[in-house]
């Protein structure tokens, strides 16, 4: 009787022949940190905007005149002090180019004692100085500030969470697709290996004369 062969052995499948490649843990590492950062950046941004928004200590009153150095890519807006006790404020706008004072978002900006609304955001075409002058039917307060208060800061820090989680989700999800292609088709490969390597370990018959 002949012995019986030891059964073949597991061929090995080096990492570097699988796929999809490892490189794709790597971009969902970057993705994920990217937009982590992206996220944090975002509400970092957001948040000290937010806290000197309007220029509260320069304020000006019905019929003052105020002077602004303004780029073509400025962000600012005119804000009023408690909407005042007049609801017919206007403003007007006059400078190089076509200066134009539109309507703003809802936003708010507050301090210890003072409410502060958006009032026209101010849009121009090319850098210079401006002069604006507001009037009312009673007396209000108006100052110059940033387009966007706490309303903006909450949009911002809704979307400083939720890119961060994002990133975590589409990397968790990135990882976890690839690992389990590269797991079946580490199987595939063993198959096929197998397949071929069997023959050459299958017992032979004895033939007597």
């Amino acid at each position: 009787m002949q012995p019986v062969p030891p059964p073949p052995s597991t061929p090995r499948i080096p990492a570097n022949e699988l796929r999809p490649g490892r490189h794709w843990y790597v971009t969902a590492a970057v993705i994920a940190v990217a937009l982590t950062v992206l996220g944090i950046g975002m509400g970092v941004y957001r948040f000290t905007g937010a806290l000197d928004a309007v220029d509260t200590g320069s304020r000006f009153a019905d019929g003052d005149t105020v002077t602004l150095r303004l780029d073509a890519d400025s962000d600012r807006a005119i804000w009023i002090k408690d909407r005042g006790p007049s609801p017919a404020q206007k403003c007007t706008i006059s400078g190089p180019g076509d200066p134009r004072l539109t309507a703003p978002g809802i936003d708010v900006f507050l301090t210890r004692d003072e409410t502060w609304n958006p009032l026209r955001t101010i849009e121009v075409s090319r850098p210079g100085d401006y002069e604006i002058t507001c009037t009312s039917k009673g007396p209000s307060l108006y100052a110059i500030g940033d387009r966007g208060g706490y309303v903006t800061l909450v949009v911002g820090v809704i979307a400083a969470v939720a890119l961060p989680a994002l990133g975590v989700l589409i990397g968790t999800t990135i990882t976890a697709v690839t690992a389990f292609r590269r797991r079946a088709h580490r199987r595939r490969l063993l198959a096929v290996r197998q397949a071929a390597a069997a023959p050459e370990h299958a017992p032979r018959t004895a033939t007597g004369h």
